[in-house]
């Protein structure tokens, strides 16, 4: 009876069940824990680092600020079909009204401000005309575009009407274009800056050729470093390791201001070479994008060194060795076996040192000057210092996208570098 039971196959399909069930029940068990641990790194990335991008993604083309101030004169604007042609009585009547109010609750001038960034030289019209119509008693008022014309000319031209319903667009591409030199026309019409006027790509520009060059400098110093270090005993690698690792332990802002100390017209090295009579004159090597390179070469070396390290610690004496047996010379082996074998830890270091180079902001603010700034300086200055957000944003936008179509071009060419050897 026992052996009918063990043989039944409904019997071993029940085990089966029983066991795939118990298995089933594991696998989602261990994948609860696995999440769990993984909660509180999700939180802190979604509050922290997506949410703050998505926000600033959001600010760059989003700007509510004149639609949410004159909102009756936005919507009457937007059913303006000529352009060509003074708008309606009723929006000069609407606009009084609102100026006036804008003036008796302090937002006239943040209107003014926002219309002036649509429309070059119409803020001061704007608050003008404000002070003035705050006196005037509207209701009394029998025609408002002669009222608006007695304050100012310039509201008897099609142009600062057209400002003012550009700005009262919520959503815009104003501040991208005017992050990639280029000025978007009331009209609706995209322009190109003159060259004179262009700022923001120069800068652009500037920030990947100034992290090129610190990327290139840190691979021609560092990669010496990390091969000498992964020859020699792993006891003394390790105390020369704390000689790289020291300036982490040192504030990044007393690492750049010791640079200043050190290249300013009297510091350390234009002392030294007044002293030998090398020079006649201090060397003007400060607040220029010298400065800001060097600084920056010597702060993000480790980046550079570490991981090249850690890939030529891996690599088996025996290869290059062995290719030597084979006839080649030391450098031919070296290049041939041992530089591609060292390609994962320069890629990684490159892209680490050419990345936070891109983002730097602290070095180039105290020792860039006026030739060595960064794009994350103007983004600062426009959040700081004009409070424009949006163009800041835009700024920080086109830079981030510009940085994931680069790392995507990279993980095209290195994958497919890896694949090859």
């Amino acid at each position: 009876m026992q052996n009918t039971t063990a043989n039944d196959p409904a019997n071993h399909l029940s085990l089966n069940a029983e066991h795939s069930l118990k298995y089933h029940q594991a696998i989602r068990r261990e994948k609860t824990k696995a999440l769990m641990l993984v909660l509180p790194l999700l939180f802190f990335l979604i509050v922290f680092f997506i949410t703050p991008i998505g926000y600033m993604l959001y600010r760059s083309f989003y700007n509510p600020t004149v639609a949410n101030l004159a909102p009756k004169t936005t919507e009457i604007l937007g059913h303006w079909q000529d352009l060509s042609k003074l708008p309606s009585e009723e929006s000069y009547k609407t606009l009084s009204y609102e100026l006036k109010q804008l003036q008796k609750t302090r937002l006239s001038g943040k209107f003014a401000e926002e219309v002036n960034r649509r429309l070059p030289r119409t803020g001061s019209v704007i608050k003008k005309t404000a002070r003035k119509i705050k006196k005037i008693e509207l209701d009394k008022v029998e025609n408002y575009q002669q009222l608006l014309l007695s304050i100012d000319e310039k509201w008897g031209k099609p142009e600062i009407w057209t400002g003012i319903r550009a700005a009262g667009d919520k959503f815009t591409i104003n501040y991208y274009a005017n992050a990639l030199d280029y000025k978007l026309e009331p009209s609706g019409k995209l322009v190109k800056q003159p060259e004179e006027m262009q700022v923001y790509l120069p800068i652009l520009q500037r920030t990947f050729m100034i992290a090129l060059i610190i990327t290139v400098l840190t691979f021609l110093l560092g990669y010496p470093v990390a091969y000498y270090l992964s020859l020699i005993p792993l006891k003394k690698a390790s105390v020369l390791l704390i000689f790289v690792l020291l300036p982490f332990w040192t504030s990044l802002l007393v690492r750049t201001t010791a640079w200043i100390a050190i290249l300013q017209s009297n510091g350390v090295v234009n002392q030294t070479l007044l002293s030998l009579h090398i020079i006649d004159k201090p060397l003007d090597i400060i607040y220029n994008q010298f400065s800001t390179v060097l600084a920056m070469t010597h702060i993000l070396l480790p980046f550079m060194i570490l991981p090249l390290y850690s890939v030529m610690k891996g690599i088996d004496p025996s290869y290059v060795r062995a290719s030597q047996s084979l006839g080649a010379n030391p450098f031919k082996a070296f290049i041939q076996v041992y530089f591609p074998l060292s390609l994962p830890g320069l890629s990684a270091g490159a892209l680490l040192v050419f990345i936070i180079a891109i983002g730097y902001y602290i070095t180039p603010a105290l020792l860039g000057g006026v030739d060595g700034q960064l794009i994350s300086n103007l983004v600062a200055h426009h959040m700081r210092s004009t409070n424009n957000w949006e163009l800041a944003a835009a700024l920080g936008s086109v830079l981030l996208i510009l940085i994931i179509a680069l790392y995507w071009i990279y993980d095209r060419l290195v994958g497919a570098s890896n694949i090859k050897l």
